[in-house]
């Protein structure tokens, strides 16, 4: 009986041991999972709400990053997915905004009642003109010409157009717009309008209207009547439809000259300089002369200290 209480005694303290040392190892586990699991749960956490993905754009790029977390980066998916709308709107807005802001050119400038340009503040520079050309559009090769002298120069034109002849050459009018051309209307037929009744008149401006708004997307908002002869009637039907009513102060007298003259060059820019004064309303034509003279006459007026007005920089209302 105390043999068998010897062997039993040991058993039970080798027993007692082998608890010991289990127990041992399961706390050094608990601390070693302690470690582990964040990650792991990290992981596992990366679909749950989108909101918190959302919130932390870190979330999903952590388990894309862990090669081995393979369903990690699957459940990172809902993080790039579509943006709420509320994100999708507030990306639209900051593209519309810069475009906004991209293309808004200060109002500097108004018209007076002599079609000159006058700055709106004292500080705002005086020595400019505007450059006009009319009776377009009639050929892509004059178009691209005169534009490719403007933007040499850093300007801008109003081209006052003819609906019949946009009717005709739609594609000329888009070439114009595309281009960064200003357009403006110069009624439908360029008939003398000033003792034409209200109806004829009104139909000669808001057909070249709807019809540039449909070509390009745009109505003018410049009008200058054929032959500087507009009449009551037509000042109030361009009011009408929120058009500037202009016609110039400074002709290049180019429409007087033909083919066959010689030193047209010349005499464009000896017409334009001795009437030249701050603020010239430059009236040219889309013709082959002009076109020829353009780039000596823009020279010629950098030289004498004057720049190009911006038509867009001037208020749509004479005072």
């Amino acid at each position: 009986m105390k043999k068998v209480g010897k062997t039993t005694a040991i058993l039970l303290l080798s027993a007692l041991l082998l608890s010991a040392c289990s127990n041992g190892g399961s706390s050094g586990n608990t601390n070693d999972e302690a470690t582990v699991l964040p990650a792991a749960s990290a992981a596992q956490a990366a679909p749950e709400p989108s909101a918190q993905a959302a919130a932390s754009p870190e979330a999903s790029s952590a388990p894309v990053a862990e090669p081995s977390a393979a369903p990690a980066a699957a459940g990172a998916a809902p993080s790039s997915a579509p943006q709420p709308a509320g994100d999708n709107s507030a990306v639209s807005g900051e593209q519309s905004a810069g475009g906004t802001s991209a293309a808004e050119v200060p109002l500097l400038y108004h018209m007076n009642k002599n079609y000159d340009i006058v700055p709106n503040a004292e500080g705002t520079n005086k020595k400019v003109v505007l450059l006009t050309f009319d009776d377009g559009p009639k050929e892509a090769d004059m178009i691209n010409s005169l534009i490719d002298t403007l933007d040499k120069h850093h300007a801008k034109a109003i081209f006052f157009v003819n609906g019949y002849r946009v009717k005709e050459h739609p594609e000329l009018l888009k070439l114009i717009k595309d281009r960064g051309g200003i357009i403006g209307n110069h009624s439908w037929d360029h008939i003398v309008l000033k003792d034409k009744p209200y109806a004829e008149v009104k139909k000669q401006i808001e057909d070249v209207q709807k019809i540039v708004k449909e070509v390009t997307g745009e109505a003018p908002h410049f009008f200058r009547p054929p032959h500087g002869a507009g009449g009551d009637v037509g000042k109030k039907i361009a009011a009408e439809n929120g058009l500037l009513y202009m016609t110039w102060s400074v002709g290049s007298l180019d429409w007087e000259m033909k083919e066959k003259d010689t030193n047209k060059t010349a005499k464009l820019i000896t017409n334009v300089t001795d009437q030249l004064h701050s603020g010239s309303n430059i009236l040219m034509h889309e013709l082959p002369w002009t076109v020829e003279a353009l780039d000596t006459l823009l020279t010629t007026l950098e030289g004498k200290g004057y720049s190009f007005a911006d038509p867009r920089s001037i208020e749509l209302k004479m005072r």
